[in-house]
């Protein structure tokens, strides 16, 4: 099939996907917490519960889906799933306003981003050549940010006109569920790539199977998930150093398309120096990030390290699946189902040791996050997980 944007055709059909699904998320999730808190009456604890379970529930199932992909050999079929289990569950928003309901939603919708990412990442990794397989995931990450950036500023100019009431809000579901209700539409009309079955191995067994390479990254990656704390301790950050809340709305757009410009520039590096040089930098660029967070004075100073925070999620959301696919040539979806699963799994206590440093004193929050990059860092170097493939 003839290349568009230097990439497989379908790279840009399933990132047409994602940035649709992102517009639909990105406009509810940038005035949930108000919504859940203002208008229907919910208390911030109850808020971070909530926000709390519903990170834990995007990387629940990320295995388990992951497995099921690769022991059925079917891409499409899980990653369809996921999207519209999270589609059907905007419909919520549009027939309740209960505290509980709204709970359930968050949660509900972010169980199909774990059903759907690793079967999805897999189909990704069999579509895109392995020359140019990094700067494939990278595109398909630039429009899926792209997303993230239209839907908050969609949600902003829609409340700015409508007025910030419950009606409002409600109007804005509504139109949120429209581009939802297309990424099902684009995903169903994408041919699909199976992979091989694996019909003989049950889920416990599978782990059993994953190549060397993939469980020594596996290792430098935990180490390095337990510096990734919660993004909204940069904006706490932000605040801290004068930023209104209006203006922190701004940074977190500043990321978003610092994210969206650099995905497809560092998928093509790593496709010319080699990914494993890449997933070390994103470890040594979170550390700089890390320590200008700790001793940043100035407002100038926070806005580059936001924007220096969009390369670095460019790099750890593109291309550490990229490098899975290298060193895991097999069973990619249930290696990236594991990765996400256990990566997720430690974002949690990653963020109850920020809370409580925080209050401390904010410094050791962004002092010890760059201690622990360094560590993963020197752990990958000396795994070297990528010699396999080198």
């Amino acid at each position: 099939m003839k290349a568009r944007f230097g990439v497989h055709p379908d790279v840009v059909k399933l990132g047409l996907v994602s940035l649709l699904t992102d517009v639909s998320s990105e406009m509810i999730f940038s005035v949930f917490a108000i919504f859940f808190t203002t208008i229907a009456g919910a208390s911030a604890a109850l808020l971070g519960l909530v926000e709390g379970l519903a990170d834990f529930a995007a990387s629940s199932l990320d295995y388990v889906a992951g497995w099921l992909s690769d022991y059925s050999g079917r891409r499409k079929a899980f990653a369809l799933a996921g999207y519209v289990f999270s589609t059907a569950a905007k419909i919520i928003l549009l027939v309740a306003s209960s505290v509980a309901a709204l709970g359930i939603f968050r949660v509900v919708e972010r169980l199909g981003k774990s059903v759907r990412g690793a079967p999805r990442d897999a189909w990704l990794a069999a579509i895109a050549a392995k020359e140019n397989r990094g700067y494939s995931f990278g595109v398909h990450k630039a429009l899926d940010k792209a997303g993230a950036v239209v839907g908050p500023l969609a949600a902003y100019g829609l409340l700015r006109w409508l007025g910030e009431t419950a009606a409002s809000y409600r109007t804005l579901f509504r139109v949120a569920f429209v581009p939802a209700v297309l990424s099902v539409l684009v995903l169903g009309l994408i041919q699909d790539r199976p992979g091989v079955p694996y019909r003989r191995e049950n889920m416990l067994a599978a782990w059993k199977t994953l190549s060397p390479g993939f469980k020594r990254y596996l290792i430098a990656a935990g180490i390095f998930s337990l510096a990734y704390f919660s993004f909204g301790f940069l904006l706490l950050r932000a605040n801290q150093a004068g930023f209104a809340a209006r203006d922190i709305v701004l940074l977190y757009a500043l990321f978003n398309v610092t994210f969206a410009i650099a995905a497809p520039l560092v998928g093509k590096l790593g496709d010319r120096v080699g990914r494993k040089h890449v997933v070390v930098l994103s470890y040594l660029v979170y550390m700089v990030m890390s320590l200008g967070f700790a001793f940043a004075a100035a407002k100038w100073q926070i806005i580059l390290l936001f924007a220096l925070y969009g390369v670095f999620y460019s790099i750890d959301e593109a291309q550490s699946k990229a490098f899975i696919a290298d060193v895991e040539p097999e069973r990619r979806a249930t290696a990236m189902g594991v990765y996400n699963f256990a990566t997720g799994a430690l974002y949690l206590p990653a963020s109850l040791v920020a809370g409580a440093l925080w209050a401390v004193h904010p410094s050791l929050v962004f002092l010890l996050a760059a201690g622990l990059a360094i560590a993963a860092a020197a752990a990958f170097l000396w795994l070297r997980p990528g010699r396999e493939t080198a």
